[in-house]
């Protein structure tokens, strides 16, 4: 039996089983933060094929690709929709042991019922098969989210997105809530190469001229009014780390006024500045009673040739080894201090830094919210078997893993929302290894709440959309 019928995968024991099929399964899923398309779940579009709604924009393929040798013309170039599936279903049985093979499967089956491993010599039934489905209305976006179940998808936005797709979802009869998080992080990063045209741009949404770092701010806390009466609870930033520079405000008024004039800044001015731009929103974000999240750790753009022909967000990525623990734990205090730290959710790329995670969000838990500051589920290179697994034990041994408010998609695909069966399967299977081995209660009714909390109400409560 293939592991795609077998109702016991990554569930060995009797208990897990329970666990998973009574209290995980039907639970709705409250996606909280992916880069999902807004227009497309607007528009309801309606995919061609199978390449352009699984293989478009998925850099976890395109590096498996790349790395079993395919040509580039066959992941991102000019080659085919067909030629490009044969590819990728050429490299899928090269793909176990990586989270690929499982995720490719069970988005075969849970979506569209196919049972057939895919491979090179399985390609053209597979993409034929499921081809034939995409192209009618059954499997639209839409209808693509209400078979998974999902109660609430957020996408992720810049500050000038206008949220024409997101206002014209709201006013449909449409039962899946789309909001939105708010993502300013080109307002921070005063180096980088267009952040003059990007300060222009964001006076152009705040309808406004940004001409010191007071109209900043200004322009920053217009946008986030914006997000807010357009429904948006949540903002989101990636950063390498936490910036918690000391500074003044007669610095960085001087650092904002020399870089729009078209002078360089030192490192040090742009840390002064990043760590003033990221305080003021943070406080921001609690004065609006926003839960704000921290995606840390990800050292992008590695290959700079890859990086001039097709550009960021195309596979070029890894973990970095920054150091976390000193700048969070500044940046948490001084929020703390004046009693202005929203409910936050800390994610790390680096596994080395679980446990700094899992023991800094438990400084700054006051009594005042439930889990008001999270470690966040695994992510990226971690939401995997062992990176979701290990980020659950870090979480289990220094916090309280039943105020968890689980697992998120992060992804660009329709098709990735088996994710959170992959999620819910290895939490169940954490508890009933535990029960097995009478290191737990066979208490399921208990245990069963625990799990119904981490899979859904704790994320209902938590983020009140």
């Amino acid at each position: 039996m293939s592991f795609i019928n077998d109702e016991s995968f990554l569930l060995p024991n009797k208990y897990a089983r329970e666990l998973y099929f009574n209290y995980a399964e039907k639970q709705p899923i409250i996606d909280y933060h992916c880069h999902l398309p807004p227009e497309q779940i607007a528009e309801d579009k309606i995919f061609e094929n199978l390449t352009q709604i699984w293989i478009y924009g998925d850099h976890y393929k395109w590096r498996a690709m790349r790395t079993l040798g395919v040509n580039e013309k066959y992941i991102t170039g000019n080659g085919s929709d067909e030629e490009k599936f044969r590819a990728w279903a050429k490299t899928v049985p090269y793909t176990m042991r990586n989270p690929l093979y499982h995720w490719t499967h069970l988005e075969l089956k849970r979506y569209f019922g196919v049972e057939t491993l895919l491979s090179e010599k399985t390609a053209d039934e597979v993409y034929r098969e499921v081809s034939q489905k995409l192209n009618t209305p059954e499997y639209s976006c839409r209808n693509l989210l209400k078979r998974m179940n999902v109660e609430v998808v957020c996408t992720t936005e810049d500050p000038t997105d206008k949220l024409e797709h997101h206002q014209k979802l709201a006013g449909s009869d449409y039962e899946v809530k789309m909001t939105t998080s708010f993502r300013p992080d080109k307002a921070i990063m005063i180096a980088s190469e267009g952040f003059n045209d990007y300060i222009s741009k964001l006076g152009e949404a705040a309808e406004m001229s940004i001409e010191s770092f007071d109209g900043l701010r200004d322009a920053l806390k217009k946008r986030i009014q914006y997000f807010h009466d357009n429904g948006s609870r949540v903002a989101d930033h990636g950063l390498e780390y936490i910036y918690s520079e000391d500074y003044t405000e007669a610095e960085v008024k001087a650092i904002f006024e020399k870089r729009i004039t078209g002078k360089e800044v030192t490192g040090g001015e742009a840390l002064k500045f990043q760590s003033a731009v990221l305080r003021f929103l943070a406080e921001t974000y609690c004065e609006y009673g926003w839960v704000q999240q921290f995606h840390l750790g990800a050292l992008r753009n590695n290959n700079s040739r890859m990086n001039t022909l097709l550009g960021p967000d195309t596979g070029w990525d890894s973990i970095g080894d920054f150091p976390q623990a000193i700048a969070l734990s500044r940046f948490l205090n001084k929020l703390d201090t004046e009693n202005k730290l929203a409910r936050t959710i800390l994610y790390n790329l680096n596994p080395a830094d679980n446990e700094v995670m899992a023991t800094m969000v438990g400084n700054f838990n006051d009594g005042s919210v439930k889990g008001k500051v999270q470690f966040g589920s695994g992510w990226w290179f971690l939401d995997q078997k062992d990176g979701m697994t290990r980020q659950m034990n870090a979480l289990s041994n220094m916090g309280l893993i039943s105020c968890f408010v689980g697992m998120l998609t992060d992804s660009r695909s329709f098709l990735s929302f088996p994710r959170h069966e992959y999620f819910r399967r290895l939490l169940c299977n954490l508890f009933g290894e535990e029960i097995q081995n009478g290191e737990l209660p066979a208490d399921m009714e208990w245990i069963g709440k625990i799990i119904s909390d981490i899979c859904y109400n704790n994320a209902k409560e938590y983020f009140a959309f």
